[in-house]
């Protein structure tokens, strides 16, 4: 099913999760390790994130180095098979521009429609590590909005290749994501606000957003939105903090604001497992305050801590 069908069908606020492929060399029971806690709490959906290769330069007998691309964590088309397979839950791939030229991303979404994957979170990616700004691939896609464009050119059947008439049509439900706080390269709110109006009319159905930790940014945000005239749904992305060290982290790699009273409180404790309980705390209080204002869905970035998305869940519903 489609996320935004699990939206309109739903008489209350819905759970959702998101997950990291693991690291090259662990099997797929990793992923179930990791996702048979949270499957008591009956999630609609599970986003699987994509990553892009990364360029290692790998010492030679003779001395000299070569140059190789690696990708640390593969596995995203095959890991949202399995889940569906496995928990007949669906799941929502990320599709990424860094790293994949228009064929390949054409032949991903082929692959993803084959195996009945109705959903897609269209993002444009981080910059590889040893670049400055994002650089597309030679034929690939700069900016979120031309990958979304191709993600709905296929949904009318228009592939790349011009001479394929009447093309079999997919049928993805296309998501996107929103920044309370603005996306980082953006010049203001207003300019950022005006790329993702671009991205609705192109197609997008819901808006997933970034982490954020003080809930009035959010429902400011929804608010300048629907002021804007966009009104599909704006899902709220949440994190838990569990390390004194993300204090510092998570705005320089984020690019958001902690409250004074989370931050005071995080300097406060000795180790990371205070640390951990205070950040279950606050995204407890964040999530039933959500919840009450009636948000669609409460989407919780797992990334390795089930435990504490376990107890931070349990604690709301």
């Amino acid at each position: 099913m489609k996320v935004i069908d699990h939206i309109r069908n739903a008489k209350n606020t819905l759970v959702s999760f998101e997950i990291l492929p693991p690291l090259k060399g662990k099997t797929i029971s990793s992923i179930y390790e990791h996702l048979d806690p949270l499957m008591e709490f009956k999630p609609s959906f599970i986003n699987v994130t994509y990553h892009r290769s990364e360029t290692m330069f790998k010492k030679k007998t003779d001395g000299t180095f070569e140059k190789v691309e690696v990708r640390k964590r593969p596995g995203t088309v095959g890991i949202c098979a399995a889940i569906m397979n496995h928990y007949r839950v669906d799941a929502v791939p990320h599709l990424i521009c860094g790293g994949f030229a228009k064929r390949e991303t054409e032949d991903a979404l082929i692959d993803l429609h084959f195996l009945g994957i109705d959903n897609v979170l269209v993002l444009r990616g981080d910059a590889a590590k040893n670049e400055s700004s994002f650089e597309p691939e030679p034929d690939g896609h700069r900016y979120a909005i031309d990958l979304l464009k191709q993600v709905a050119c296929l949904n009318q059947g228009v592939y790349l290749e011009e001479d394929i008439k009447n093309g079999g049509k997919t049928n993805f439900c296309i998501g996107v994501a929103g920044y309370p706080e603005k996306h980082f390269e953006a010049p203001n709110l207003e300019t950022d606000l005006m790329y993702l109006r671009a991205k609705v009319d192109a197609g997008a159905e819901y808006i997933t957003t970034q982490m954020f930790f003080d809930n009035q940014k959010y429902f400011d945000y929804v608010k300048t939105l629907r002021e804007g005239g966009i009104t599909i749904p704006v899902i709220p992305g949440l994190k838990p903090i569990t390390t004194k060290k993300q204090l510092s982290m998570l705005p320089k790699v984020f690019h958001v604001d902690l409250p004074t009273e989370l931050s005071n409180a995080i300097l406060q404790c000795k180790t990371d497992t205070d640390v951990e309980q205070v950040g279950t705390e606050w995204l407890i209080q964040q999530s039933r305050e959500l919840k009450k204002a009636g948000v669609p869905v409460l989407h919780y970035y797992t990334l390795g801590k089930p435990k504490v998305i376990e107890a931070v869940v349990k604690a709301t519903l």
